[in-house]
């Protein structure tokens, strides 16, 4: 996986239908999935900004708040529209199966991105982050913050959220969370109190922080967590939208850095940075949407262009039609520690922002 490799997919067909077009020429749809959450309105800004440096038009929509139906139509318009190629971040990846019909009778490149697309042969190509890796590192950070590998360590409590099951990387975040931590689920040294283990029943609707906080509350009544109760020591949350959820029940409770639990996260939104350097999160995994909207432009060009794609992943992806050859970008930790360097020198936030 680590090795790259380069596949021409589909090439010849996408000149044939005369889509080796001068990027000028070109035009290039851009489906996002929400504006409601930070990170996808920095995905699609950044994926437009260097589309259109790189000299294509684009036509970049939002779905309203996660709605399907509009996410379908607006694929709908991009294809009778005569965009060259189509990116999309789908809300629902099983959704959008028949819409996609039409991008294959009319020979449009398809590139999944984040979110793989489910159970359709249109998608040329799947462009993300390594998101098993999401999950490893989130379940190594807690493994090292609880000491769980000390054979002296007491039993720790843990509770758990991630996103909704319609979201294909939900797959992978928990797979690789679950991965490192599970087996001390399995010998004590994590004990979760409500019995909520699963990924179906750690799942958060749309990620959506309002529902992640309203879980958090009743785990605090039924388990008696709080500063003079049950202690809790740790609560795998799968993005940051989740964790901020978590953390407003936390501090509602009474909690302060002092004694507030091991909360991790993904995204590196401005909310949870600002929670990071207050001690009440205390990591995210930050995914460098420059990188990925980096990545797509590329593979954007080598269509057009009618040149091999670079992948780095042609084993790992199936979307229920088969492999979808991939290049996965890195995800890297941000804590308290570091984030200065990470997010502000690099430019992706100003000091004044967090």
């Amino acid at each position: 996986m680590k090795i790259k490799t380069c596949v021409t997919l589909l090439c010849a067909a996408f000149v044939a239908a005369g889509i080796s077009a001068t990027a000028s020429a070109a035009k290039i749809g851009v489906s996002m999935p929400t504006q409601s959450l930070q990170r996808w309105n920095q995905d699609g800004a950044n994926m437009k900004a260097q589309l259109e440096k790189a000299g294509y038009e684009v036509e970049l929509l939002y779905a309203g708040d996660n709605d399907i139906p509009t996410q379908v139509n607006q694929i709908e318009n991009m294809i009778s529209g005569g965009d060259d190629v189509l990116v999309i971040a789908a809300i629902d990846g099983s959704a959008l199966t028949e819409v996609l019909k039409g991008a294959k009778e009319k020979k449009i490149p398809v590139i999944s991105y984040d979110r793989l697309i489910m159970n359709t042969d249109a998608v040329s190509y799947y462009a993300t982050f390594d998101n098993f890796k999401v999950g490893q590192i989130q379940g190594h950070f807690l493994e090292d913050a609880l000491k769980l590998k000390d054979a002296a360590t007491t039993p720790k409590n843990i509770e758990f959220f991630t996103g909704p099951t319609d979201d294909n990387n939900v797959n992978f975040f928990w797979g690789g969370a679950l991965e490192v931590l599970q087996p001390y689920l399995d010998n004590g040294k994590l004990v979760c109190k409500s019995g909520q283990t699963t990924k179906e029943q750690a799942a958060t609707l749309n990620w959506n922080n309002e529902e992640a906080q309203k879980r958090m509350e009743n785990l605090i009544s039924s388990c008696g967590y709080g500063p003079e109760g049950t202690k809790l020591d740790a609560v795998l949350c799968s993005n940051d939208s989740t964790a901020n959820g978590v953390t407003n029940a936390l501090l509602s409770e009474g909690y302060d850095a002092s004694n507030f639990p091991i909360v991790t996260g993904q995204d590196c939104d401005r909310p949870s940075v600002k929670n990071i350097k207050k001690g009440y999160q205390a990591m995210s995994v930050f995914k460098d949407t420059r990188t990925l909207a980096a990545q797509v432009v590329k593979m954007v060009d080598e269509i057009i262009k009618g040149q091999p794609v670079e992948v780095n992943d042609t084993k790992t992806y199936n979307n229920g039609t088969g492999v979808i050859p991939s290049f996965l970008c890195t995800p890297v930790i941000g804590t308290k520690d570091n984030y200065k360097k990470l997010l502000i020198d690099s430019g992706y936030y100003k000091e004044s922002e967090i």
